[in-house]
């Protein structure tokens, strides 16, 4: 089953909000008293509502296999876990928020596993619920609930920076000069107390020594990883199906250049999920990778069927596949992938990243991030039209007509020679 816009969001609120209510329970009974350990203000789980609602869209294609269900709920959370602790971690350059993270420990993953089994639990229980009630809630009332949920959660986030931008010095030393209160430093020191209140340990940390492009694990460095990785993941495709196959055939995932975002994706993930695995036993490593690799071979598979409406790959043919999406062997492939990277690439590459000039790698930055956005919206628009082009030959307007001088069926076929309608 698919849901638009509108009911992905009201799934995330539901979710996110008795996730949010689950956890402020637990404390008020551990600690006796009310403590919102969120990001938001709101009384929103966005992790967990994410965790839920990419269920919504990805459990259905499995059926009734709930082995399957398990493994791909238990990847995606550890995925999303990772996103938002690294995020929270470079957003607000606290120590204290990270706090609680899931460990790369027998515990940490025993944690994460009963977590797993709960939210699979969950959804399979409440989701008929909320899927009856998006489907009684009016197109329009949904629309709009919609729009106020991300400006509502935007402005949080936005508040929550500059609290912590502030911090608690800020707010001392306007209180010994008597300054008067503003409403956005009444709000701000607000939520700098909540978030106090939530994790005492929070303090200011500032950064000393030589200025270094990218240090540790930022999203600067995270840019490259991903540049580089779809480039090298591109020509090694290239020349696999070269050998393999006898033919020369585009494994780019765009239009313009030689990229494959699958891999650049995955070599990001791989980073941020993996390398707490770093100093373990390489069958850790081996273990994580590949359930990591084959949830998210899944997750684009089911991705690019929804969006585009064609299968790019399809493992149906071969032993021990899921759903045609991804297979055993290829898991396997991911977690050897993982360890090497881990162990033997990331290490180089990552020194290698930190030499860039940093005035001018900053600047590359942001014109790869540009870049690389609207390469991957004009693709959408360009696969969007191919699909509409079948039903609707005549463009409807001036960028169809472009797009169909210039990007026709002959050139979307030979660019993406491996797809096929969903």
């Amino acid at each position: 089953m698919q849901y638009n816009g509108s009911q992905q969001m009201l799934f995330l609120l539901l979710y996110g909000f008795l996730a949010w209510a689950a956890e402020a329970v637990y404390f008020a009974i551990k600690e006796r008293r009310f403590v919102n350990r969120g990001l938001l203000t709101l009384p929103l789980d966005l992790e967990l509502g994410v965790v839920f609602s990419n269920a919504a869209v990805v459990l259905p294609t499995l059926g009734r296999n709930y082995f399957g269900m398990y493994l791909l709920t238990l990847a995606d959370l550890v995925i999303v876990r990772a996103i938002f602790g690294f995020f929270r971690a470079r957003v607000t350059k606290r120590a204290a928020w990270l706090a609680g993270a899931p460990t790369p420990t027998g515990r940490g993953l025993l944690l994460n596993m009963l977590a797993a089994g709960a939210i699979l639990l969950l959804y399979l229980l409440i989701q008929p619920l909320f899927i009856v009630l998006a489907a009684l809630i009016p197109e329009t009332v949904l629309f709009a609930v919609r729009i106020v949920a991300w400006v509502l959660i935007a402005l949080d986030f936005v508040t929550v920076l500059i609290a912590v931008k502030k911090g608690q010095a800020s707010f001392e030393k306007a209180r010994v000069q008597g300054k008067t209160d503003e409403l956005s430093d009444g709000i701000a020191r607000f939520v700098w107390q909540r978030l106090e209140k939530a994790y005492p340990g929070i303090r200011d940390e500032t950064t000393r020594g030589e200025v270094v492009f990218a240090k540790g694990m930022s999203l600067d460095k995270l840019v490259w990883v991903f540049l580089i990785s779809a480039l090298l993941g591109d020509i090694i495709e290239t020349f696999y199906c070269r050998l393999v196959g006898g033919t020369w055939m585009s494994r780019s995932s765009v239009l313009y250049g030689p990229f494959s975002f699958v891999w650049g994706i995955g070599a990001v993930l791989l980073t941020v999920c993996l390398m707490r695995f770093k100093e373990k036993e390489d069958r850790w490593v081996l273990l994580a990778g590949g359930i990591l690799g084959g949830a998210f071979e899944y997750m684009c598979s089911v991705f690019t069927e929804i969006v585009f409406g064609k299968v790019f790959w399809d493992y149906s043919y071969m032993p021990l596949n899921i759903g045609g999406r991804t297979n055993v062997l290829f898991m396997f492939f991911w977690g050897v992938l993982g360890l090497v990277w881990v162990k033997i690439a990331y290490p180089p590459l990552d020194r290698f990243i930190e030499k860039f000039p940093p005035v001018a790698a900053k600047v590359a930055t942001w014109l790869i991030v540009v870049l690389m956005t609207c390469n991957g919206v004009f693709t959408m628009l360009v696969m969007q039209r191919y699909n509409t082009r079948q039903t609707r030959p005549r463009p409807a307007n001036v960028l169809e007509q472009f797009i169909d001088d210039t990007y026709d069926d002959a050139y979307v076929e030979h660019r993406w020679q491996n797809m096929v309608s969903a």
